[in-house]
């Protein structure tokens, strides 16, 4: 397997980069820590209002101009506010690499902000806000984040509508200030590049680049136990969480384990019993969501309000019913769907970009698809027994939308 090249620059500054052996394309991921956890209190939605303002000029070309340079190139590009990082990602063809990267970088060390294009970026991120009322599955997911993480690290995405209402470009200045540097910030590269080339590169586009943000701490515990809230619609929405392993945890990859044989296909646990047998809600799943501190399993349930009460017991019922362990068929397929889940991020540039610089943040370090690959074949049926009997599901957090409050299984 290639090498994946890591340095630091003297600014803070970590870039990571992955050789892709048969590829031409070159995927770009830089995480800052500019994340919706690091907003002030009043200003929740300032991360998704910068994240949309970075995309409109920079460097003193105007929005118009910015993006048809990268258009010329042929660069796709994105732009977006995760809970700990502002994330910018770019996919181009790795020739284009020298003409690119100096605009794709200004988004972060030199963007225009420009106070006329204010208020079209809130706009938009309102307009995010109005959808969640037509997608009330998105709105029970981001309100069980918010009941089963702590603050700040629970915070929606896309911010509160009255305070993003009331920003001014100088709060968007003042907290890109703080939040877009180089200390804490990771720059990952996937696929056709030039190490020795790329790090002079950036080395001298990011030169005069400087400043420090320290980790985002929890400040408040959160609710947590069950939440109900109203709407008058003929669909239930279920949201349930519990805590599992932090993702940096030896026993993380037991718990992707587990959630696989819940949820892991057609064939899984949650979708045969919950689904299939007894036709309760035409969607259910459950994830694994590993961070650096701290780690929770996510699960979803959409069905109509006469079926919601069973719903809401079978699935409950299904995920304490793990501790009585798994069969060696369900893991098999289980381990099957993982591996291929690996091969397939292998042959995508933007999948590797984005995993090593989450992986360098999450773990301190690049991890190649050849230990992940291993790290799955490590794993045993005795193991997962052994690891799901000794953590029964018990603390759940759950909220509901729908026109009944329904009664949590004891």
């Amino acid at each position: 397997m290639p090498e994946i090249h890591t340095h630091t620059f003297s600014n803070g500054l970590t870039l990571v980069a992955e050789p892709m052996v048969g590829v031409r394309s070159l995927a770009m991921t830089l995480l800052t820590p500019a994340g919706v956890a690091r907003q002030p209190e009043p200003q929740q939605g300032v991360a998704p209002l910068l994240a949309e303002l970075l995309t409109r000029g920079a460097g003193g070309s105007s929005s118009r101009d910015f993006n048809e340079a990268l258009d010329t190139l042929g660069v796709h590009r994105s732009a977006g506010a995760g809970n700990r990082h502002l994330r910018l990602g770019a996919t181009l063809v790795g020739e284009h690499l020298d003409a690119a990267l100096p605009l794709l970088l200004s988004q972060a060390l030199a963007p225009n902000l420009d106070a006329n294009e204010l208020e079209p970026s809130r706009d938009l991120c309102l307009q995010e806000i109005a959808a969640l009322d037509d997608d009330p599955q998105r709105r029970a997911m981001i309100a069980l984040r918010e009941h089963h993480f702590p603050e700040p690290l629970g915070r929606p995405s896309d911010g509160v509508a009255e305070h993003l209402k009331a920003l001014s470009i100088e709060d968007v200045r003042s907290f890109w200030q703080a939040g877009v540097v180089p200390g804490g910030s990771i720059l990952s590269f996937a696929g056709q590049f030039d190490w020795d080339k790329l790090c002079d590169t950036v080395a001298a586009l990011t030169a005069d680049w400087s400043g420090q943000a320290d980790e985002v701490q929890a400040t408040k515990d959160a609710p947590r136990g069950y939440t109900h809230l109203e709407a008058q619609t003929e669909q239930a929405h279920i949201g349930l969480a519990y805590d599992a392993p932090a993702d940096p945890d030896e026993q993380s990859m037991l718990q992707r384990a587990a959630v696989s044989v819940l949820s892991g296909g057609m064939s899984s646990r949650l979708f045969t019993e919950v689904r299939e047998k007894r036709g309760l809600c035409y969607s259910v799943y459950a994830s694994y969501a590993g961070m650096r501190d701290r780690g929770a399993v996510l699960g979803y349930a959409g069905t109509t309000t006469p079926r919601a009460q069973e719903t809401l017991d079978v699935f409950v019922g299904e995920l304490r019913r793990m501790s009585q362990g798994v069969e060696a068929d369900e893991l098999q397929r289980a381990m099957v769907g993982m591996k291929a889940r690996l091969v397939m991020q292998g042959e995508s540039s933007g999948a590797r970009a984005g995993a090593i610089a989450a992986d360098l943040y999450v773990h301190g370090r690049p991890r190649t698809l050849a230990e992940l690959a291993d790290r799955v074949d490590s794993v045993t049926l005795d193991d997962v027994n052994r690891y799901v009997a000794e953590r029964v599901v018990k603390d759940i957090t759950a909220v509901t939308i729908g026109p009944e409050r329904l009664n949590f299984p004891e």
